[in-house]
């Protein structure tokens, strides 16, 4: 009979001032399977190579300090948690994006409940699959000049983003050809760009995020099949910020969010066969600008109160549809008492298609003389699209 007996995984404890007292070492000694513990305490992590599958953890968040020299951590290897860290000081540059921590050509990789401080890059995941992030905190250096993504996606398949705090980096989160991901429950504030970006990434699913105080909120850019729904998007607000840009995307689903205090809430050029549903847009600049080159958006059961324009276009031909959207601008009746305005309602207003001529007419907001223009329009359209309307207004907000 052959008998063969596998190693017992092993635990390697890390800590100052021992004879293992840095996570460098404790990597060359174990093998995979093992686990290392690093006590707490302040490390030199200056690009300390993960090439074992082993999982990592910091008792009462341990520092490891890059020291401005280069990344602290790249992982190489697959199965690999790594959890419990402060990790800050990452080397900053023009020619190479440095991280915190850097995932390259890996699979099965959690990273969880660190603390990103200082960093040029926060996480960056590269041709990677099947990798988890969740409940890491991610503060950057709010330096235009010093200032990567804090969490950073290329050429990625099947990615979990999952209860992350981000703020203060370049873009929170950035995905490029990053497909089948999940971004969800993520909390993305003051970032100096967008708050999401994403670009050439198709087939991900955006839920339950809050996207607040951001140069913009979330850019989406030649991309297809995207869903986004139940997200929050609040206090993008300031020249040429949007809520959400759509920018040359098709056949997504836009559902269920909320666009609160935004310049512009959504901002669409060349995107096609998008389903905007069941949306509040409420106290924006505009809620909708859609662009004469969009085709084929329908736009229903939304609900659009307090904004200042609710839908702008900068052509005269509508190729796109409305329906059961509730305004709280419409004046008109219900004889038959069904919750469905009797007459149609034409969303676009004079002086909104005279802002997106002349932009310095916007200090005539409000005034008498612009109110009675709208009016006299509204009742005989000639100078805005008579092509965009809602033939079904509801009366009452859909909840």
């Amino acid at each position: 009979m052959l008998f063969t007996k596998e190693p017992f995984a092993k635990t390697w404890v890390v800590a100052p001032n021992t004879a293992l007292s840095n996570l460098r070492q404790a990597v060359k000694l174990a093998h995979n399977g093992d686990s290392i513990l690093v006590k707490k305490g302040t490390y030199s992590s200056v690009n300390t190579i993960i090439d074992k599958s082993l999982v990592i953890t910091g008792e009462n968040f341990p520092v490891l300090d890059a020291r401005f020299a280069d990344e602290a951590v790249t992982i190489l290897a697959n199965q690999v948690t790594f959890r419990g860290f402060i990790v800050k000081n990452s080397k900053t540059g023009s020619m190479r994006d440095y991280a915190a921590i850097r995932l390259f050509n890996v699979r099965h990789v959690t990273i969880s409940h660190n603390r990103l401080v200082n960093n040029f890059f926060g996480i960056y995941l590269a041709n990677s699959k099947n990798c988890t992030v969740t409940n890491n905190d991610i503060i950057g250096t709010n330096n235009r000049q010093n200032s990567g993504n804090g969490i950073h996606l290329w050429q990625c398949d099947s990615i979990l983003i999952r209860d992350n705090r981000v703020s203060e980096h370049r873009d929170g989160i950035y995905f490029e050809f990053a497909r089948h991901s999940l971004i969800e429950h993520n909390y993305s504030e003051k970032n100096l760009r967008y708050g999401l970006h994403f670009m050439f990434s198709d087939n991900d699913i955006y839920r339950h995020n809050t996207f607040k105080n951001n140069g913009s909120g979330v850019a989406v850019m030649y991309t297809k099949h995207i869903t986004m729904f139940n997200n929050l998007f609040i206090e993008n607000w300031g020249s040429s910020v949007y809520g959400l840009l759509l920018k040359d995307i098709s056949d997504s689903r836009i559902m269920n969010n909320r666009f609160v205090g935004n310049t512009t809430a959504v901002y669409m050029e060349g995107s096609d066969r998008i389903v905007v549903t069941g949306n509040n847009f409420i106290r924006n600049g505009w809620a909708i600008r859609v662009l004469a080159n969009c085709n084929g958006n329908r736009f229903m059961k939304n609900n659009f109160m307090a904004n200042s324009f609710d839908v702008t276009t900068n052509g005269s031909i509508n190729l796109n549809h409305f329906a059961d959207n509730y305004w709280d601008k419409y004046e008109g009746y219900d004889l038959n008492k069904d919750g469905i305005g009797d007459i149609p309602y034409h969303p676009v207003s004079l002086y909104a298609q005279v802002i997106e001529q002349i932009p310095q007419s916007v200090m005539l907001m409000r005034s008498f003389i612009v109110n009675l223009l709208d009016k006299v329009e509204r009742s005989i359209p000639s100078v805005t699209p008579e092509s965009v309307k809602d033939e079904k207004p509801r009366m009452k907000p859909n909840y």
